[in-house]
């Protein structure tokens, strides 16, 4: 009877896999089954930035069977419970050799800074080189607010400044035929700009080495204040560069010269006897969630990055991992928390570079909602909040971005690519038929628009932009000429931003916590909770397949009892990837004080 059972049980597993069209159970198997043992009493934690850091945790719920990688919220989140760890006794950080995203640095900064100075434990930061590629100075500037920062030997250290370069395409379209037809509103709108240009119009010019300069300049100036040195010295230093890892040591822009073992050794030894280094990965599965209660007061957490689009994530795939802001879910989750009666405020954490308008709107109606209700909201700004991601976000009773967010970018675009004359030109001939009025065709690839036809478009483009003032003058609470003066579709940085009135403080995550709980008049410990978030690896199964998550878990059970290993590398790997893909939830045990 068993081995019947065990062959039927086996050949539905075999069936699951063909119809989902992933070796899901062969993954999970592969990740390893052994169930997690304790944090060791001497750790060091080794935190690998090199594959690079989205802003929030990933919305896949399959991210933690692939390593999908770590987030800035994540890993700022696990420091903070690392900090206060007595078997954490320090962090070694790998740091890319290229750039990173400035506000990313900036808030794992932030990080870094609170876990030095409430843990009182070291950070060393350690380099194979720093290359010109993207912002590097912020890559350096996150290094130098480490305990001590590491260079392997005979590594460059080119952090010089930074560079942008922009393809344009006007003349080879002009070439092929191609016709870019795009509204822009208004100059500063550069988005389409290298399909209608051949150069930098003056006012992209302006406002990329605007957004650029700021960030340059800030990083230099918070590396120079964590290194105790005068800003205009360390500059020249740096402009100077590039140097070798010695010279970069004996000039005061490192600490120490050392190959990564080194670094490693001189923490572990710091840790006592018997430290172990160990994955940051591993630590957030390992570590014991010990937090405020489950009930009482709470400040929501709501996660919002990527595009934004109207639907649900529903209608998306079960196995995408594209960060994407659904209207429906971003906005149900801002009603879930006005309707619960623990949560007292919202912290609605932002990274979008934008998207629809109907979108943004439909977020931005649930925002007022939970102002209307007494329930303050207040947004926290990651790498950057422009076009929809700021649509969103005007209304909130705070606004907190990081010096070197990129936000604002009060504009619209739109258009088409007409490309019949490109494809006659190879043999392909593009004919429409419609019925109804003449715009019906508007947006036909062949021609371009007619007059009547753009005319209506531009004023299409125009009653969103015009809304779109309106609503910041409103949230803002600034004169409509003033916003337009500094709308116009530019880009500016977070500390640009709160110069102008578009951002109310400098700050990360945290801050705009500290801020949610004043407003709601909050004191003592008070608990997060995430609203929102991904479906769990057994619920995408079950939308994929139409059946049960729970037939999927009560199989892997019947496996596990009849003593299949294999079962048992799916219960166990489950119950790990658990707390690795709930990211956000991490959020709703940690206590703030």
């Amino acid at each position: 009877m068993k081995q019947f059972l065990m062959t039927v049980a086996g050949v539905f597993v075999g069936l699951v896999l063909f119809v989902v069209g992933v070796p899901f159970l062969l993954i999970v198997m592969a990740v390893g089954a052994a169930r997690p043992a304790p944090v060791p009493a001497h750790t060091i934690l080794n935190l690998d930035l090199r594959g690079g850091l989205s802003d929030q945790p990933s919305q896949s719920p399959f991210a933690a069977f692939g390593g999908g990688g770590l987030s800035v919220m994540s890993v700022s989140e696990t420091l903070r419970r690392a900090e206060t760890d007595d078997k954490v006794k320090g962090v070694l950080v790998r740091l890319p050799d290229g750039g990173m995203n400035p506000a990313a640095a900036d808030e794992l900064r932030l990080a870094f800074k609170h876990f030095r100075a409430v843990g009182k434990k070291p950070i060393y930061a350690h380099s194979q080189g720093l290359y010109p590629s993207g912002m590097v100075t912020s890559t350096y500037m996150l290094g130098a607010a480490a305990s001590q920062f590491w260079m392997q030997p005979d590594s460059s250290m080119q952090a010089v400044g930074a560079a942008s370069e922009t393809l344009f395409y006007k003349r080879l379209f002009e070439k092929y035929g191609v016709k870019a037809q795009y509204e822009q509103r208004y100059e500063y709108k550069n988005a389409v700009n290298p399909y209608l240009q051949s150069d930098y119009t003056p006012a992209h010019r302006e406002s990329t080495l605007s957004w650029m300069g700021s960030i340059y300049r800030s990083a230099l100036a918070t590396a120079a204040a964590d290194r105790g040195k005068n800003l205009a010295a360390l500059t020249q230093t740096i402009e100077a560069g590039p140097y070798s890892a010695q010279d970069a040591k004996a000039k005061g822009l490192i600490d120490k010269v050392g190959q990564v073992k080194e670094a490693q050794d001189a923490l572990l030894a710091q840790a006592g006897k018997n430290g172990k280094l160990m994955d940051f990965d591993d630590y957030i599965s390992r570590a014991n969630r010990v937090g405020p209660p489950k009930t009482g007061a709470a400040i929501a957490v709501i996660n919002a990055e990527g595009a934004i689009v109207t639907g649900t994530s529903a209608s998306g795939g079960a196995f995408g991992a594209e960060s994407t802001i659904y209207s429906d879910d971003a906005s149900k989750a801002i009603y879930d928390a006005i309707q619960d009666k623990d949560v007292k405020a919202i912290v609605l954490r932002v990274s979008s570079p934008g998207g629809s308008d109907t979108a943004s709107e439909q977020i931005l109606a649930a925002v007022k909602a939970a102002k209307a209700a007494g329930k303050p909201v207040v947004v926290s700004m990651g790498a950057y909040a422009a076009s929809g991601g700021y649509w969103i976000s005007s209304y909130a009773s705070s606004i907190y971005a990081q010096p070197t967010t990129l936000t604002g970018s009060i504009g619209v675009f739109g258009g088409k690519f007409a490309l019949g004359d490109a494809l006659s030109r190879f043999g392909v001939d593009t004919r429409q038929l419609s019925v109804g009025g003449d715009y019906a065709g508007a947006f036909g690839t062949a021609d371009g628009f007619t007059p009547d036809q753009r005319a209506k478009f531009a004023s299409w483009m125009d009653r969103i932009y015009d809304g779109f003032v309106a609503r910041v003058a409103e949230g803002r609470q600034l004169p409509p000429n003033r916003v337009r003066e500094i709308a116009k579709g530019r880009v500016w940085t977070g500390l640009q931003a709160k110069q102008l009135g578009l951002v109310d403080e400098i700050g990360g995550f945290y801050d705009a916590v500290d801020k949610a709980k004043s407003l709601a008049g909050l004191k003592g410990e008070v608990r997060l909770k995430a609203f929102g978030g991904t479906r769990s690896p057994f619920e995408a199964l079950e939308k994929a397949l139409g059946v049960s998550s729970t037939s999927v878990r009560t199989l892997a059970a019947a496996g596990w009892i009849l003593g299949d290993p294999r079962s048992q590398a799916i219960l166990d790997e489950v119950a790990k990837s658990r707390m690795r893909s709930q990211g956000a939830a991490v959020l709703a045990d940690t206590p703030i004080h």
